[in-house]
């Protein structure tokens, strides 16, 4: 629990690890902030210093209060106001509207974790999603692909490229290794239980597992890795009014994890049923966090379209893999699905 993890904790007691981290990054968008922000300069570089009371964090903690006594007293107790309710990424609420509100914004009233109104007109949620196994070679192709391995080069935001290898086995396992100087990044999923592995300049717990809504995303990745079980892995299946990503007319199919209470939406190409986009989300104390996965650059793997490029976005940080080398149908050591061990630094 993050009571145990970390020092200093106040309010956001009794909840995991994993979820207090997602928390913190949900405070960091919403502000437009980052760590040192509210822990202070002498935090940069140094773990121990993220438990220094300072003022930021004193406040962050009075409207985290105040946050749950709104949402408690108007709302019986469901999240309705959160940080980014009134931030807007600001750090001091604006409190008078501009012009610019008024004519130079697109008006949007559908929230984008809210279940998507249901378009009206054809084609179904599964006519859409039959289309894109077509599109990636047919039922049939895809089930001769049991396993394959990437290498590529992963690259996050502000960070040099790193060398990275992906393991998938059929029907739902998945392995993701980066290599950087600091050593090891590793998020596995063994078709029940995930960890992510990273070292201590990344995250200050080395080995995390997943739960909650990380799991169900982690589990979600893999079988898109072998989507011919993609109509069971969500439920609720609904279709919503096509738009525009990256300039490419798109159908937008919803559906629902967790016994509905997660909304996950897929993006598929209108002209060649390919997906291109994948948004779901994970419920943290303060509010939904959102994780974004845009696939580019589809070619042909032993009869299979794979894309060779991937960008994975969440609220405070960006990583884009680019594969140089797809393996089908290898052969791949149990081991590679195991629970990872903490890593070891790269340059000790």
């Amino acid at each position: 629990m993050s009571e145990q993890a970390f020092k200093d904790v106040q309010v956001l007691r009794g909840v995991p690890a994993s979820e207090f981290i997602e928390t913190m990054g949900f405070f960091a968008v919403s502000l437009t902030a980052n760590c040192t922000t509210c822990h202070g300069d002498a935090s940069a570089g140094s773990w121990e210093h993220y438990a220094d009371n300072t003022p930021l964090k004193q406040a962050a903690r009075r409207m985290v209060v105040m946050m749950n006594s709104i949402n408690q007293a108007n709302f019986g107790g469901k999240r309705e106001v959160t940080c980014y309710t009134c931030h807007r990424g600001d750090r001091t609420p604006r409190v008078t509207p501009t012009i610019a509100d008024v004519y130079n914004s697109t008006f949007n009233p559908i929230e984008p974790d809210q279940l998507l109104p249901p378009a009206s007109t054809e084609p179904s949620a599964d006519q859409i999603l039959d289309k894109y196994i077509q599109a990636l070679g047919g039922a049939q192709q895809l089930a001769k692909l049991t396993s394959f391995a990437i290498k590529g080069t992963s690259q996050a935001y502000a960070e040099l490229a790193y060398p990275f290898e992906l393991y998938a086995k059929a029907p739902n396992q998945l392995t993701t290794i980066t290599h950087t100087e600091a050593g090891d990044r590793t998020t596995v999923y063994d078709g029940r239980n995930g960890w992510v592995a990273m070292p201590t300049d990344d995250k200050p717990i080395p080995l995390l597992p997943l739960i909650q809504g990380d799991l169900i995303g982690a589990k979600l990745d893999a079988t898109i890795c072998f989507p011919t079980a993609i109509k069971q892995a969500l439920a609720q299946w609904r279709v919503s009014t096509p738009i525009t990503v990256n300039d490419k007319d798109v159908e937008v199919v919803q559906g629902t994890a967790d016994g509905g209470r997660t909304p996950v939406n897929l993006y598929f190409d209108s002209k060649t049923g390919l997906l291109v986009r994948q948004v779901r989300y994970t419920d943290t104390k303060v509010g939904l966090s959102a994780t974004q996965i845009d696939y580019d650059d589809y070619r042909d793997v032993a009869g299979v379209k794979m894309p060779f490029k991937w960008t994975l976005s969440w609220l405070d940080g960006q990583t884009v893999y680019t594969a140089t080398q797809i393996q089908p149908n290898v052969s791949i050591d149990t081991a590679k699905f195991a629970k990872p061990a903490p890593p070891k630094p790269a340059n000790p």
